[in-house]
């Protein structure tokens, strides 16, 4: 009686192509992973800036500290964010990611630029 079954070559095979391909997707992972952090830090610096334009309507200068925003604002877990300088002619603030160590940064109106910002309204990220 003949019996139907893998040989151990089979399953080598079969183990050795899974490895490959996870050997492939683990880094691709990483960087999706790296780039959704990246994302997050640039969506609580916009809604940092549409919350502060709601303070500044509010009281004719920008928050000098992210907790005056609250509970309007509140960052994502694991990012710090930090109001560099505010005055009642603009702004600035960076945003950094724990997960990653990424910095982004933004400004607005008439205050200095802070790095990696260079451009006045657009995020920059290192």
């Amino acid at each position: 009686m003949a019996r139907r079954a893998f040989t151990l070559v089979e399953i080598l095979i079969v183990v050795v192509i899974i490895a490959i391909l996870a050997a492939i997707s683990i880094p691709r992972f990483a960087a999706t992973k790296g780039n959704a952090y990246t994302s997050q830090l640039k969506s609580d610096l916009r809604n940092l800036s549409i919350a502060q334009e709601s303070y500044f309507n509010q009281h004719g200068t920008y928050a000098t500290d992210a907790l005056l925003l609250t509970p309007q604002f509140v960052p994502s877990a694991r990012n710090t964010l930090t109001i560099v300088q505010a005055t009642s002619g603009g702004w600035s603030a960076t945003a950094t990611s724990a997960n990653t160590g990424t910095i982004c940064a933004l400004f607005y109106g008439s205050v200095a630029a802070v790095a990696p910002a260079t451009s006045d309204g657009q995020i920059a990220c290192q």
